[in-house]
């Protein structure tokens, strides 16, 4: 797995790192009485419109405004950070795509989130987030919002798992603080279900591997423990698929090596199932068009599409480019897998495959190039 190096002493075992201070509390500089911040609420969004129709108007403002638009007054802020908000941006046809990709440069020794939109066109890096420097965290995505979860640091000498999770809200462009987990984790799976987002397995506060998992209630900020897997499962990786959650790849206790069953967890029933026919040692997955998108350690060079429809899995190649020893990290834009070397080969340009296309045409090469090493990326659509 890819690590992160600090103070020349490389981190190998967990797969990413990120690190910073809190963001500042940008409201501290508003003084306003009482009876002003009520009045500010009870205001309507655009004097002289009714809301619903205020409410469209702000909808067909661009993406790239929208910070801007939080430091109009809180009634605006609190619209763009609701769901209601981005259903009102579905409605106009207004949704933009923008791919988050964190990327560690070339010595490994920083890392940071970058923004790319529909075109591949670099937009701003996202405010450092907070928190001690981790690895062996997860990341997902959740109503339009980024989530960094758990993880693995050293402060001061001492190494711990953490429970920590925040949330980097992509409209406003800032960070804020979320309910913690109930088990402090890392190397674990993670996946958004339904509009809820689950945590799987991992290693715990003393190393120990981990079967617990729990559920996320965004409405109440909170975490509560579900039913547990049949065994421990460490390093591996979750998604979700026609409703169920899929933990897949990693290692089990039950087993000799990597684990090739795929645990499955049904929301309705609040119970899990197991499947023998997963992949191992996945370096890379993203779900497109309702299928699951895999490459395995052992072949960097096949292409595994899984269909949970009926459990079928099917190879497709990948073409040559650049060194035949690339690794890869995968992206999600406009409907297509993206490519990304994990190797800073100057020859590689990034692959690009269209699951719509003609066949013979799936694959193509993409302009878009990082400014480093991609070490994960979410889409979010807002």
């Amino acid at each position: 797995m890819p690590g992160f190096v600090r103070e020349k002493k490389r981190i190998t075992e967990p797969n990413m790192c990120l690190s910073s201070p809190l963001m500042p509390d940008h409201s501290k500089g508003n003084h306003r009485s009482p009876s002003q911040a009520t009045d500010e609420i009870e205001s309507p969004l655009l004097p002289g419109l009714p809301d619903d129709v205020a409410k469209y108007c702000l909808a067909l403002v661009p993406r790239s405004s929208f910070p801007s638009m939080g430091g109009v007054c809180k009634r605006w802020r609190s619209f763009i950070q609701s769901k209601e908000f981005l259903m009102e941006r579905k409605i106009a046809g207004m949704l933009e795509e923008w791919l988050y990709v964190l990327t560690m440069d070339s010595e490994g020794k920083e890392s940071h989130w970058e923004v790319l939109d529909c075109l591949g066109q670099k937009h701003r890096l996202l405010p450092p987030m907070p928190g001690p420097e981790k690895v062996g965290f997860g990341t997902t995505v959740l109503n339009g919002k980024l989530l960094v979860l758990a993880g693995y640091s050293v402060i001061n000498g001492t190494a711990s798992a953490s429970a920590d999770v925040y949330q980097y809200d992509s409209c406003l462009n800032c960070w804020s603080k979320l309910a913690n987990l109930n088990v402090a984790r890392y190397d674990f799976a993670c996946a958004e279900v339904n509009g809820v987002v689950y945590v799987v397995g991992g290693y715990g506060v003393e190393g120990e591997s981990l079967s617990t998992a729990e559920v996320y209630d965004p409405d109440t900020d909170k975490w509560t423990l579900i039913e547990s897997l049949r065994r421990p499962r460490w390093g591996c990786f979750a998604c979700g698929l026609n409703g169920k959650l899929y933990v897949l790849g990693g290692r089990s206790s039950f087993t000799i090596g990597n684990s090739r069953f795929v645990d499955v967890y049904n929301p309705e029933k609040q119970t899990w199932c197991e499947m023998k026919n997963g992949c191992v040692m996945v370096t890379a997955h993203a779900v497109l068009e309702k299928q699951l998108f895999c490459i395995e350690w052992k072949n960097q060079r096949k292409l595994a599409i899984f269909n949970p429809d009926d459990n079928s899995w099917k190879m497709v190649s990948v073409p040559l480019t650049g060194s035949t020893s690339i690794g890869f990290r995968f992206g999600i834009l406009d409907g297509k897998l993206l490519l990304f070397s994990v190797e800073g080969d100057p020859g590689y340009h990034t692959l690009l495959y269209d699951p719509n296309a003609a066949p013979g045409s799936e694959w193509q090469t993409s302009e878009i190039k990082l400014s480093g090493l991609c070490l994960c990326s979410v889409t979010i659509k807002a």
